[in-house]
């Protein structure tokens, strides 16, 4: 099928979950649940897996899982994602024997993250295929877990912290396999990754990835912050998606503070996102282009992207739109003369990529590079839980905008382009439709923008503990924000999730059997946030 694909394969429901849970005699505890989630349960260490293959055989998606430490008890949680809401479940383990069995077993898409709580809080998963440490900082010692509260927030550093080179790689032995390192430190400005190729020939036979290398401490810095202080962390965890992750941890806020936000204020927070979107994929389509050595295409998606993001300073005062987002509103609002230029704009845009991605989708060159390579099946993109325009390309259709519609999207019609093929080819023609669909979102927004309503509204501390979860469909896909508040309104806890912990693990799936020449296009067309990975 070379078209889009108009079926929606919508994932399993909670409503079925549940019950099968307690039909597996398995013990729900009710919780008082962040707000902003469908349901939170709590179970038994013991039942931790078999929750998780309850929800695989249920078809729920697996979105994440974190910890927070309550001395002398660790809480996991796990979201899932249903196509009637989210799921968080919770089990609590001792800190000092905190062990779990694992659910990557049943979700390959827990794999990293469970290893990275076995790093940061010292759970142990008994049945984990993978016990090597994920995050080998060389600042803290193995013993060492820097998310328990004793764990100071400069760490234990010693005079010149060690070089990372110890991390035990996979090896693949035969005749005429070798081994080609890329990184960690690569040519330009690019962030530290390690890329560990086996190959024979050009072909690549393996990839193996290590990712990780500058832990920022992001996590603990946001501890005891204000709203305020924590809204500009945030919209640092990965600065091409600022705006997500912003609206993600001010949506936790709200939503735990109990804050209505104006109407008017949310409409310009989707205004701001999905220019952060239409920036990303020109940025995007250029550079996959300029991989194969198509400069055309390049110099004008980077001419598109440059202008853009002029406008976007000239009206929000950044070209990346940092702190436009702040806890209970926007910074900035659009008088009239503005929004008559947004519009404009638009319609412009329209114009000139219309013109543009067809000449891409028809010149056979280009093509002969970008078709069936890097081939990223359903199945795959189902088992690894891929995002965004990853996933779409290859039919996992998930977009909470559509699905679980937050404001001001419940008034908005959102389309959802997908495709079965799975390569850059597909990844390149889903990010040309979203900047269509992005437009038109924009011109939906500027003709439905209410006419007044304050900018911000106050975020005033309730006086005692409060969760809240935010859920924002970033340009990579679905940003996660869990958020903890004390009485007085200060953090106590503060995780995001960026998309690319999910969509980094396609990228070692789709360059197998590729060769060696294409590894940069197939790296480009996932385009993984190092900084959202490395908090």
């Amino acid at each position: 099928m070379s078209g889009r694909q108009k079926e929606n394969k919508t994932p399993g429901r909670l409503a079925e979950l549940l019950p099968r849970l307690r039909e597996a005699g398995i013990p729900l505890q009710p919780v008082n649940a962040p707000v902003g989630i469908a349901e939170e349960i709590s179970v038994s260490p013991a039942d931790w897996g078999k929750v998780a293959q309850e929800a695989a055989a249920c078809g729920l998606r697996w979105s994440a899982c974190w910890g927070e430490h309550y001395p002398p008890q660790i809480l996991a949680k796990a979201l899932f994602f249903g196509q009637d809401g989210h799921l968080l479940v919770q089990t609590a383990l001792p800190e000092k024997l905190a062990e779990l069995p694992s659910q990557t077993p049943y979700y390959p898409a827990a794999n990293r993250p469970e290893r990275y709580l076995q790093d940061m809080f010292g759970v142990t998963f008994t049945d984990h295929p993978d016990g090597r440490r994920w995050m080998c900082h060389q600042a803290w010692w193995q013993d060492q877990f820097p998310l328990l509260k004793e764990f100071p927030r400069a760490g234990t550093p010693e005079p010149e912290t060690r070089p990372d080179f110890e991390y035990p790689f996979a090896v693949l032995p035969g005749d005429g396999v070798y081994e080609i390192p890329v990184g960690p430190v690569h040519a330009g400005i690019i962030e530290p990754g390690h890329f560990r190729f086996h190959a024979v020939g050009e072909t690549v036979l393996r990839l193996e990835e290590h990712l990780g290398y500058v832990h920022r401490g992001v996590e603990k810095s946001a501890e005891g912050r204000d709203l305020a202080s924590l809204a500009r962390l945030a919209g640092r965890v990965s600065g091409d998606s600022t705006v997500a992750h912003t609206w993600a941890a001010c949506q936790a806020a709200e939503r735990a503070l109990g804050v209505s936000v104006s109407s008017r204020s949310l409409f310009i927070r989707a205004l701001l996102a999905e220019r952060e979107r239409v920036a990303n994929h020109l940025g995007d389509i250029g550079a996959i282009c300029n991989d194969v050595g198509f400069t055309f295409a390049h110099v004008q998606f980077s001419r598109l992207r440059e202008l853009w993001q002029r406008q976007s300073l000239a009206l929000f005062g950044h070209r990346l739109l940092m702190d436009v987002v702040i806890p209970g509103g926007v910074a900035n609002d659009l008088n009239t003369a503005q929004i008559e230029l947004l519009f404009s704009e638009a319609a412009r845009f329209k114009q000139e990529v219309g013109t543009l991605m067809p000449l891409l989708l028809e010149y056979p060159s280009l093509q002969d590079r970008l078709r069936d390579t890097g081939i990223l099946s359903p199945q795959q993109a189902k088992e690894l839980g891929a995002l965004g325009y990853v996933g779409r390309a290859s039919n996992q259709q998930d977009d909470l905008r559509r699905d679980l519609p937050y404001a001001p999207y419940d008034l908005l019609s959102v389309d959802v382009p997908a495709y079965l093929q799975g390569d850059v080819a597909k990844r390149v023609r889903v990010r040309g439709d979203e900047i269509a669909v992005s437009l038109g979102l924009i011109e939906q927004l500027l003709k439905k923008i209410p006419a007044d309503g304050p900018l911000a509204v106050p975020c005033a501390p309730t006086g005692r503990d409060c969760m809240g979860i935010g859920l924002i469909e970033g340009w990579r896909g679905e940003t996660l924000c869990y958020l903890h508040l004390n009485g007085a309104g200060r953090v106590l806890r503060y995780f995001p999730r960026d998309p690319s912990w999910l969509n980094w693990p396609t990228l070692e799936v789709l360059i197998a059997d590729n060769i060696v020449p294409d590894f940069p296009v197939c790296n480009k067309s996932v385009n993984g946030s190092y900084a959202g990975h490395d908090l």
